[in-house]
């Protein structure tokens, strides 16, 4: 009878090809995925915050993510 490879094993099998600091990221990788997620609040308490941003803050505030965002820095991971 044949064994099926489980998810695991073909983890293993691929983590034992890579460099170490490749497995470092791996594993850091599947800690981070392991973490829960914080929980939030509902929108409904948030709404106490509602109007007090000047609107040239929020105006300047979209400028830099439009203009700092959507960028992929293909040396990151």
């Amino acid at each position: 009878m044949t064994e099926i490879p489980t998810i695991k094993q073909d983890i293993m099998k691929y983590l034992d090809h890579l460099p170490f600091e490749l497995q470092r990221q791996v594993l850091d990788f599947a800690q981070a995925l392991a973490k829960p997620f914080p929980k939030g609040v509902p929108g409904k308490q948030l709404l106490r915050f509602s109007g007090t941003m000047k609107a040239e803050d929020i105006q300047a505030m979209a400028q830099a993510i439009e203009a700092n965002c959507e960028r992929v820095d293909k040396n990151e991971w």
